[in-house]
């Protein structure tokens, strides 16, 4: 659009794709910059928050400094990180923590969607079916493995070992013989919820129209659930498994009060325990602290990217 002014010809630009005037031009960077003046006390508020401790965790990592030998003190630059890499744990714990991590996610995937499926449909008692349903998700994390201990898998008084014996077989001592097994079942427990939570939005967002359309068409339930409820479902899925394996790969309760790090179950974070409040190494246990936060980063970055083309890919369609 042109506009003349006297004998001077100027453009006034309004339209997508061709140039702003400079006051706009301003206008629009004076807002950027305001906006983020307005976040940037959260920002200074939450780097001091978490990278101060993080480098001085870095400063820790460097001494040779065990609070069992306090005259034993020093600056010791690299040596407590080739005492993690060489020690030999850090593998071990690393693989415990995949493997814990995948089957409690996978396990309480499939549970969460059975259950999901079920509460999708109506039926009377189905609000208090679902306020019961997510009850262990509600829990401590010690509470639950409290629980699991001593109502569940004890010897003795436990339920489980109970309704062994009623079927005529020996009594199992879960923590013992499969103590990677007792902490799967636990994690599972817990978390199906938050997986049948998740999917439960994903069925009550699919269109019924759809639906009843496919099966007057013929399709079988089979097929509907196959080619139509899956596809619709993968979003709530991938967000699902991201955010659980984001929150599993952190636990530490219950492998402390169920099996305490025993049979393979010693992962990063009860490693990283061990290590400080056992060993009583702080410069050891910042080492592993170091490298345990570099890990999370790299896993963390990944599921946030992943999760980030996932939305990008819900918002297309």
């Amino acid at each position: 659009m042109l506009i003349k002014k006297g004998m001077h010809m100027t453009t006034q630009v309004d339209e997508p794709g061709n140039r702003m005037l400079p006051e706009a031009q301003t206008r629009t960077a004076t807002d950027r910059w305001l906006s983020r003046g307005l976040l940037l006390p959260a920002l200074i508020f939450a780097i001091l928050l978490t990278q101060i401790p993080f480098i001085v965790t870095i400063i820790y990592s460097s001494l040779q400094w065990n609070l069992l030998k306090p005259a034993d003190f020093g600056f010791t630059g690299f040596d407590n990180y080739v005492t993690v890499f060489r020690s030999g744990d850090l593998l071990p714990a690393i693989i415990a923590t995949v493997l814990i991590t995948a089957l409690a996610v996978i396990l309480s995937l499939l549970l969460g969607l059975l259950f999901a499926i079920l509460l999708d449909r109506r039926f009377r008692g189905r609000a208090v079916a679902r306020t019961l349903m997510i009850t262990p998700f509600l829990l401590m994390p010690a509470a639950a493995a409290l629980i699991w201990k001593y109502s569940m898998f004890d010897t003795n008084i436990g339920v489980i070992n109970w309704v062994v014996e009623a079927l005529g077989l020996d009594p199992i001592e879960w923590s013992t013989n499969y103590p990677l097994w007792t902490v799967v079942i636990v994690l599972t427990w817990q978390f199906t919820p938050f997986m049948m939570l998740i999917l439960l939005a994903g069925l009550q967002s699919q269109s019924r129209e759809i639906l009843e359309a496919a099966a007057v068409d013929g399709a079988g339930p089979l097929k509907i659930f196959t080619y139509m409820t899956l596809p619709h479902l993968r979003m709530y899925i991938e967000i699902a498994v991201l955010l659980a394996t984001i929150i599993i790969i952190q636990v530490f309760d219950p492998i402390a009060i169920l099996t305490k790090g025993t049979g393979g179950t010693k992962t990063l974070s009860y490693l990283l325990y061990e290590r400080a409040f056992i060993g009583l190494n702080v410069g050891e246990a910042a080492a592993y602290g170091v490298i345990v936060v570099i890990l999370t980063i790299v896993v963390a970055s990944v599921a946030l990217r992943t999760m980030f083309k996932v939305f990008v890919a819900g918002v297309e369609r």
